[in-house]
């Protein structure tokens, strides 16, 4: 054997060592319950950690944000009243959610610094409600329209179907005969039926449904769909009405103009041109001038 061979196998004999040296493993990574029923979460863990072992589980939702459930031993508050620890790891749940549904870690860690861990997904079952769905009502012919239908709470997440007066449209319609022309793209995850290009041939009824495997399907109210040309002759006429209002109004303002209905703006009152003069000081009473005379001489 080369050595490079040789090596290779030692270090899978290391790795299978180490595995088995310390390890943390799970009967069941993968739980599904009802809601509101009660579930177990198992969690095991080699003797190597030794006796000090210490056992923490933490909780991933859907969105990805993470939680304690146990640290350091004893079960956080917002599951004390739910969930005990049993048998020095496993994890029971008296009474489930739909907001459990994730991803749960058992960490196991030793005191020499080992560490170990196993997460069990777990789903809580949800059957569907009735989708809520928005067709619109009207739609411009070439122009994109969008019909969505969506259910938050059923779990796991639903597939959405849509059916056009009564008849199920394929997800690929390019697959199917008699749709190779069809204009739609339809996703069966998120529930969006989308027209990029609507024709007068998507003018119908349509409807949702909602399906998992929790509970039978739901589907919603039926809507029609209007697929209607531009109305340039409504427009024109518009138009017409506008500016035959607008000529009505200022014939209007120039007849009452005329008759003198409407008020005149007052004329500015022209500026005096006097000029005031204060009296005379020495004022002379029959004098008209107002001018200084001398009455009497002055003898020195």
């Amino acid at each position: 054997m080369s050595y490079s061979g040789f090596a290779s196998v030692f270090l899978l004999l290391c790795a299978a060592a180490g595995a088995s040296g310390f390890s943390v493993t799970t009967s069941n990574a993968n739980v599904q319950v009802k809601e509101n029923a009660g579930v177990d979460l198992t969690c095991t863990y080699s003797a190597d950690f030794g006796s000090d072992a210490r056992v923490e589980w933490k909780f991933r939702d859907l969105k990805g944000s993470q939680t304690y459930v146990v640290f350091d031993g004893k079960p956080t508050e917002p599951y004390s009243s739910r969930v005990t620890l049993y048998g020095g790891s496993n994890l029971r749940f008296s009474k489930v959610t739909r907001k459990d549904t994730g991803v749960y870690d058992c960490e196991v860690s030793s005191t020499n610094s080992q560490f170990g861990e196993a997460s069990v997904k777990l789903t809580v079952l949800v059957p569907p409600s009735p989708p809520l769905c928005r067709v619109p009502t009207s739609v411009t012919t070439g122009k994109t329209a969008v019909l969505s239908c969506s259910d938050p709470d059923a779990s796991p997440p639903p597939k959405y179907k849509w059916y056009k007066d009564g008849v199920l449209l394929p997800s690929e319609p390019s697959k199917i005969a008699g749709f190779q022309n069809a204009t739609y793209r339809l996703n069966p995850d998120n529930g969006n039926l989308e027209f990029d290009s609507a024709t007068k041939m998507d003018t119908g009824v349509y409807y949702c449904e909602a399906t998992n495997s929790a509970g039978p399907p739901q589907s919603c109210k039926s809507l029609r769909m209007e697929v209607r040309d531009l109305n340039t002759g409504g427009i024109v006429a518009a138009v017409i009405i506008v500016l035959l209002i607008l000529a009505l109004l200022a014939v209007g303002i120039w007849y009452a103009n005329k008759k003198g209905y409407l008020p005149k703006k007052s004329e500015s009152k022209s500026k005096s041109n006097a000029v005031y003069q204060p009296p005379s000081l020495y004022g002379g009473g029959d004098d008209e001038d107002g001018d200084f005379k001398q009455k009497s001489s002055f003898v020195v």
